[in-house]
């Protein structure tokens, strides 16, 4: 692994000019937070979930993002008719595999999304995607435990596999294609002390793939930028409130000389 610079802001940038439509069904819990980092970074979120509309939302928008937090079994059949219109454009389509491995729910609908339509990121933390990848972990709730695997060797085969981008989130971030490879080392540990960063993660990811489509280098230049303006939160925060005030403060005043410096990219 070699330490890289990714051209993050040029994408950013991108998101800026184009502003484009990112269509979510998505977690009702952070729904709010996801819609805001996409205001935040440029694009225009929009959020339908009815089954009578998924599919023409879809036609309308450039990339589509799927989040299983608080599924129902009705809910992931309105993620599948809007995925196949996705797959119909030809727009990428992003799974947050939240909570995998915690019920057996979750795993029989992750895998009938994987399985039924094309999923273009499959986007979790290690034990989320340890679970997808087929081993027999267990989430706590939407957690991450510790995983005895080879976490990169994971996202290499499921990526090889699915053929598919993987992203696996944490202290530091996997992202893994079938032929391409990054670590992402920004971020801050008060990412965790609040409910929704992964979720927004998932969120910025989907606004990156927009605008390119190199699907893993979106990926990484997505999180290299949500995660820079973490840190940057981070260090004028007192708390997990004011830091999650404070962190759409910075992703909307992201410039290329922060980015190009902050950035802790290896592959």
């Amino acid at each position: 692994m070699v330490k890289i610079k990714i051209g993050a802001y040029d994408l950013l940038e991108k998101i800026r000019n184009k502003r484009p439509v990112v269509h979510h069904l998505t977690n009702w819990v952070t729904i709010y937070d996801c819609a805001n980092i996409v205001k935040a970074l440029g694009g225009s979120p929009v959020m339908a979930h009815a089954q009578e509309e998924v599919a023409q939302m879809a036609k309308i928008a450039a990339a589509l993002v799927l989040n299983i937090g608080t599924l129902t079994v009705d809910f992931v059949e309105a993620m599948k008719i809007a995925a196949l219109s996705a797959n119909e454009k030809g727009i990428p389509v992003v799974l947050d595999v939240c909570g995998a491995g915690a019920t057996q729910l979750r795993d029989q609908k992750s895998f009938e999304l994987l399985d039924k339509v094309r999923i273009d990121i499959i986007k979790g933390n290690s034990s989320e995607i340890a679970r997808i990848s087929g081993e027999l972990v267990r989430t706590r709730g939407v957690d991450a435990i510790k995983v005895d695997k080879n976490m990169i060797e994971v996202a290499k085969e499921l990526a090889r596999k699915r053929k598919c981008t993987v992203v696996i989130t944490g202290k530091e971030d996997i992202v893994a294609s079938e032929g391409k490879f990054y670590i992402v080392k920004n971020g801050d540990p008060l990412m965790a002390r609040i409910v929704g960063t992964g979720c927004m993660a998932t969120s910025v990811i989907g606004t990156f793939a927009a605008v390119e489509r190199d699907l893993a280098y979106a990926a990484a230049a997505g999180l290299v930028c949500f995660e820079i303006a973490a840190e940057c939160a981070a260090k004028s925060s007192s708390g997990p409130g004011t830091f999650k005030e404070k962190l759409f403060d910075y992703i909307f005043h992201l410039d290329k000389k922060t980015i190009d410096k902050m950035q802790k990219v290896e592959a």
